[in-house]
């Protein structure tokens, strides 16, 4: 019997890894659907961002309480997970609590206590946080961006954390009980901080039950494991992984700097005869494009911020469209360049690799143009994102689209490009008018000066 449960488990485990493996591929491939980009910066600023951002979680701290729910949450996340190498390692050998063998008991008693009362935090938050999103009803989990599956994926984690805590208890409370029995498969090491109060509930139950019953928690433990680590490639929780590359990557220029276009910015030097640094060999007869209409031509960085997007809407609370009424909202927008991003990666799949034109497109399919014009630029939205994403570079580059090869902007803005491609200004008069206010201003005080004088 034994040797089925570790046949069972390796095939678990090889099927856990299989899944895993391919769904990464999957999304690696996808965000390299994006343009290529190169990463400038001092590497260690880069590292010490990550570290403060994506490690040390800086800014949930904006809002202390949840921010410290959210540590907990994390943290236990990270620390129970060495429990589990324990875990699994009982269930490739057949062993149980095999590290109790090889560290001193009072060691390993105090570890496990103390990934108790860690799992007993997560416990307690993620209650917290089911009561934040369904009975308070927080109204940024609750916009129209987050109807459906957006809504039911952020429960499905919190129920599934709570049950995996449960089963952690369970297990270790039925192994304590089994302990004072004799049994020669659970080593008396004693009870622990939280499942403690447990073992009343098992007291009076029989050997053969408590071994069916600490059997099953384990199994419905680390399957649930298993199964978790397979769900969140499909969910919001990839941030769990990507936070730590997508903080790595993140833009390190100030906020407010806008990166120019390249093909621009080149017939500008042409035109001041500049010398243009281009690797264009002339073998292409593609007419360059503008801006970006669809998710292959954002940069990978864009589509790694969306694929990074926690869905915490804390971009959105943040933006003074969205708060005056506007129908844009950076959430939103991040969502929607991950769900073209997945469509795109389906139609290669389900094509031999290569992507047959569906039709559709990011700009007019899923981002409209009401909501990139309603945009104002403030980047409110990438100060608020807890690991630096971007959604202004993303909204930039389509409304860049919208200008300059639609030619479909406000009738408000083309009457600023036209004076500034016609007087060098945003204003509707010359160059060589510029200063004439300031002549103007210098009579008057002139005269003003002139007639005090006058009357003193």
């Amino acid at each position: 019997m034994q040797i089925v449960q570790q046949l069972l488990f390796v095939a678990a485990i090889g099927l856990t890894g299989y899944l895993v493996t391919k769904r990464a591929r999957f999304i690696y491939r996808n965000i390299k659907l994006g343009k290529d980009l190169e990463i400038k910066g001092d590497s260690n600023k880069r590292f010490a961002n990550m570290f403060r951002l994506a490690f040390g979680q800086q800014k949930m701290f904006d809002r202390p309480v949840v921010g410290l729910m959210h540590f907990a949450v994390y943290a236990g996340f990270l620390l129970i997970n060495i429990e589990v190498l324990e875990i699994v390692i009982d269930g490739l050998t057949g062993q149980h609590r095999i590290f109790a063998a090889v560290i001193p008991s009072g060691i390993y008693h105090f570890l496990a206590s103390f990934f108790e009362i860690m799992a007993l935090l997560v416990t307690v938050s993620c209650f917290i946080f089911l009561i934040r999103r369904n009975a308070l009803r927080i109204p940024r989990f609750h916009m129209a961006e987050m109807k459906g599956w957006p809504y039911r994926d952020a429960n499905i984690i919190l129920y599934a954390e709570i049950i995996l805590m449960t089963m952690l208890f369970s297990m270790n409370a039925a192994d304590a009980v089994l302990q004072t029995m004799g049994n020669s498969h659970y080593p008396a090491i004693g009870t622990f901080a939280i499942s403690q109060f447990l073992v009343p509930i098992f007291s009076g139950l029989s050997e053969t039950t408590l071994v069916a019953i600490e059997r099953s928690a384990w199994w419905v433990h680390i399957i649930g494991i298993f199964a978790f680590s397979v769900y969140i490639t499909y969910s919001k929780h990839l941030h769990i992984f990507l936070a730590f590359p997508n903080t790595y990557f993140a833009k390190m220029e100030p906020k407010g700097e806008m990166t120019n276009m390249d093909s621009v910015t080149n017939e500008v030097k042409i035109m001041l005869g500049m010398p243009v640094e281009t690797t264009d060999t002339g073998d292409s007869d593609e007419m360059p494009t503008f801006g970006a209409k669809d998710v292959q031509d954002l940069t990978w960085r864009n589509v790694m911020n969306a694929y990074s997007c926690t869905e915490c809407g804390r971009c959105t609370s943040q933006c003074p469209a969205n708060i005056t009424g506007k129908k844009l909202s950076p959430r939103k927008v991040m969502m929607d360049v991950r769900d073209r991003a997945e469509e795109i990666g389906k139609n290669i799949d389900s094509n031999g690799g290569t992507f047959q034109d569906d039709g559709k497109s990011l700009y007019g399919d899923f981002i409209t143009k009401e909501e990139l014009m309603a945009c104002t630029s403030c980047n409110a939205c990438t100060e608020a994102c807890p690991i630096n994403i971007d959604p202004l570079g993303i909204i930039l580059d389509m409304r860049r689209y919208v200008a300059m090869e639609e030619s479909s902007t406000p009738q408000e803005w083309n009457m600023v490009f036209n004076n500034i491609e016609n007087n060098q200004a945003p204003w509707a008069f010359s160059a060589s008018d510029r200063f004439k206010w300031g002549e103007e201003l210098r009579t008057q005080e002139i005269k003003k000066t002139v007639t005090e004088k006058e009357n003193a």
